[in-house]
């Protein structure tokens, strides 16, 4: 396989194969720019079909944060890494430090945080063996219900630009995925009065949400056809897709799953059809925003952070009204955004 003539393969300044025999530990973190600061993002724990699907992940994971951490105004450049195995199946104590070794061994161009299969314990764990760790127990903690709150705030931002509406009150919303994020988004959405249409592998979560929140449960594959406004990936990436974009009846895309798009054409094949899509790595920051405090040589706080993700609004809305005047995707405009933003920090 040659790495550097990989579609996904984007310059990226480091890609480190780590492996431990004696944990098991097989994992790859990739740095993509610590053009604007030290590289940020989590690590994912996933049992990948092959090693070349992991390498994909992680080379499309890292450039999003390098995005993503340059819209939400952060000093932080784009790292990611993923563990590769079953973590039900693997996951111990040893694993997860000799995983801080390999992150310590970068002398902190890229810090870790959780991420999929990933917990606050977990970074404690790694936290043994390197300070480059954010997403602490005591600190800024898990950054999940930052990044539910961002989204919700997305949501909010597109309905107002797609639909014209503030109140979200009888809103139609498909929800793809009840991780931690994807739940805490749906109770945001059940306070503020939209009818949720939900989907999972998890039955139990599924009982959950049809019980507390009054949502339609679907199958795995039905969630794409259904007759709403908004719809709502919060699973994996590469959701939005030819066979999906074929079913979709939702006129706007937002959720917080990173790397929605299966290509970067479907970007315009969902300004054709005419629906607005909020770019993952603008939408779902509340998470990186909340742990890069943390990174931050200042003191810790909840406070700022939540002002900062309530800025993800407007970042949307500059993002929307810009693709609209110019007549282009939304996440070709974010992506030049984005670019400009490093270019500029590189100066």
């Amino acid at each position: 396989m040659a790495l550097f003539d990989l579609v996904d393969f984007d310059d990226h300044e480091q890609v480190v194969f780590c492996s431990d025999e004696k944990t098991n530990l097989k994992a790859i973190i990739a740095v993509h720019s610590t053009t604007l600061g030290p590289a940020a993002g989590g690590s994912r724990f996933w049992d990948y079909a092959t090693d070349e699907v992991a390498l994909k992940d992680v080379l499309r994971l890292s450039k999003g944060m390098t995005y993503k951490n340059a819209m939400a105004g952060l000093k932080l450049g784009g790292g990611k890494a993923v563990i590769i195995g079953d973590p039900k199946a693997i996951k111990s104590e040893d694993l997860f430090k000799a995983f801080g070794k390999a992150v310590n061994d970068l002398g902190g161009r890229y810090y870790t945080a959780e991420d999929v299969n990933i917990t606050t314990d977990d970074m404690a764990i790694v936290n043994q063996v390197t300070d480059f760790v954010s997403g602490l127990e005591g600190k800024s903690g898990n950054p999940g219900p930052f990044t539910a709150l961002g989204t919700f705030l997305g949501i909010k931002a597109a309905v107002k630009f797609k639909l014209g509406r503030d109140d979200l009150t009888g809103l139609k919303v498909a929800v793809q995925g009840l991780g931690s994020v994807g739940y805490s988004l749906c109770e945001k959405l059940h306070a503020a009065g939209a009818e949720l249409v939900v989907t999972d592998i998890n039955k139990q979560t599924l009982d959950k949400a049809a019980t507390e929140l009054g949502a339609t449960v679907v199958g795995l594959d039905d969630i794409y056809c259904q007759d709403v406004d908004v719809f709502s990936p919060c699973a994996l990436g590469a959701s939005i897709n030819d066979e999906s974009l074929a079913q979709l009846k939702a006129v706007i895309i937002a959720g917080c799953a990173n790397n929605q798009l299966a290509e970067t054409r479907h970007d315009q094949a969902l300004t054709d059809k005419g629906i607005l899509y909020a770019p993952d790595y603008v939408i779902n920051a509340g998470g990186i925003i909340n742990v890069a405090l943390e990174i931050y040589p200042e003191p810790y706080s909840a406070e700022k952070a939540t002002g900062l993700v309530e800025e993800i609004y407007q970042t949307l809305m500059t993002v929307f009204e810009t693709a609209n005047s110019r007549n282009m995707p939304t996440g070709q405009v974010a992506d030049e955004m984005a670019r400009d933003i490093i270019a500029k920090g590189g100066k």
